[in-house]
């Protein structure tokens, strides 16, 4: 059986994945808070925990694999977008929602096997907070669970830092009813017009960092292999579901391996609201496709600070006009069921090594394009497509990839050209066959000739 590598934040290093039980290989990933677009941060995460998902289900099965990726619906956050805009606050996480669906189909992200929403497991997250109160690592004061931090000696373990450090470097809710500064809220008091649910500590809603405990424990058991997201949330949020799970249930290590992606960051510098060069997805896809994107994330290493500029879009735009033209030119030729190769597999095993992985796609490119008889062609063709799903790509038609036209007139008046052009070279009208080229390429349109016809692509 393949061996997988992955960087482990907690031990700070890169480890050789052994699963608890190779027959439910079990992994959560945050996903994302309901009260806004996506921006290239929440797609970032998704896409590369899905070459992760792939690679795992490839290994071990893919009914032997069970991943979670949760909603957050109840958060300030979202309290806050209700006050802004007057929306009620269902109106804005349906909405929300949705959108950040529509986002993860059009970047071909697999659909996890669950994708819990807080709301839903709010009975859950008030066992969890009984548990730790029974436990001694909770306590209630002013209508408040907090969590103790003093009494878990391993606090700061999964983000290394010292409680100085995380005083320092943390955005930690002031409040004089604290044990220690660091102490954080488990449940909350909520206002009459604000969400809550009635609990032996009052009406009131759950910390941001309760509710991934109970999610997780719930779907995959307190025990469980890999826990993702962006390296953003190592601290404060990671830290303390880590704290409160292994307090709730002693002789436990909750996750196994915490996988964490590097920053996103626009042209060097961090995206921020602020700095004006915050993007959301839809913004992008917008004025490009989404494979590009997709496969720009993927051509830096995933712990790596990845660098979004749209000169990297663009060039990304361009490798699969590449990839796709050799699929255009093979179109006579149907795949057959195909093993992803060894080499695509050996990079994604070792850490997920996407860059080495998107040069082994070349090669096969390369390899197809040369390739000579029928078999060669098959084969070679067979084999980019299995790779390629092993990084979520080539999932569009080829003809309407390399086309891109905006609308079928658009389509319509080109093919008419094509016909013109094609009737003047047949009546040896070289002088208008050539001038209907030229109008094209002006228009951005490319022809290619082949013994199977003119086909023809947008630059």
């Amino acid at each position: 059986m393949t061996q997988i590598y992955l960087h482990n934040t907690l031990k700070q290093r890169k480890d050789l994945f052994i699963p608890i039980d190779a027959q439910n290989v079990r992994m959560y990933v945050c996903g994302p808070t309901v009260y806004d677009k996506a921006h290239l941060g929440n797609a970032k995460t998704p896409v590369v925990y899905d070459v992760l998902y792939r690679l795992l289900c490839h290994v071990y099965g893919f009914n032997h694999v069970t991943y979670v990726s949760n909603i957050t619906d109840v958060d300030d956050k979202i309290l806050n977008k209700h006050k802004e805009t007057g929306k009620p606050i269902r109106e804005i996480t349906e909405q929300t929602y949705n959108w950040y669906i529509e986002d993860m189909q059009q970047l071909n992200v697999l659909p996890p096997n669950y994708r819990p929403r807080a709301t839903e497991y709010i009975d859950e997250m008030i066992v969890l907070i009984k548990k730790l109160l029974e436990q001694k690592h909770a306590y209630v004061v002013n209508d408040h669970v907090l969590f103790d931090v003093d009494s878990m000696p391993t606090y700061g373990s999964l983000s290394g830092r010292s409680m100085k450090e995380m005083l320092a470097g943390a955005r930690i809710e002031v409040a004089d009813y604290k044990k220690n500064p660091a102490d954080f809220i488990l449940w909350k008091p909520s206002e009459a017009d604000q969400p809550g649910w009635n609990s032996p500590w009052g009406y009131g809603r759950p910390g941001w960092h309760l509710e991934c405990s109970a999610m997780s424990s719930k779907l995959l058991g307190n025990d469980f292999d890999i826990h993702g997201g962006g390296n953003d949330l190592i601290f404060p949020h990671h830290e303390n579901e880590y704290a409160q799970s292994c307090g709730a249930f002693p002789g436990t290590r909750f996750a196994h391996y915490w996988v964490h992606t590097g920053m996103l960051m626009i042209n060097g510098v961090k995206m921020s609201k602020s700095l004006g060069n915050f993007y959301t997805v839809d913004e992008i896809l917008a004025k490009y496709p989404a494979e590009a994107l997709r496969l720009l994330f993927l051509t830096t290493h995933y712990h790596q600070p990845f660098n979004f500029t749209f000169e990297g879009l663009q060039q990304a735009k361009s490798i699969l006009d590449k990839f796709y033209t050799a699929l255009l030119k093979n179109r006579d030729v149907e795949t057959v069921e195909c093993a992803p190769s060894d080499k695509i597999i050996a990079a994604l095993a070792d850490d997920l090594n996407t860059p080495l992985a998107l040069s082994c796609l070349h090669e096969t490119v390369n390899a197809l394009n040369k390739a000579e008889t029928f078999e060669e062609r098959q084969q070679k063709k067979s084999e980019l497509m299995a790779d390629a799903y092993m990084l979520g790509l080539l999932y569009n038609d080829p003809e309407a990839w390399l086309k891109g036209y905006s609308d079928d007139s658009e389509a319509a008046e080109i093919e008419a050209l094509i016909a013109k052009r094609a009737e003047a070279k047949k009546n040896k009208d070289w002088a208008a066959a050539d001038a209907i080229r030229e109008k094209l390429k002006e228009q951005g349109i490319v022809l290619e000739d082949s013994p199977t016809g003119t086909s023809w692509k947008k630059i």
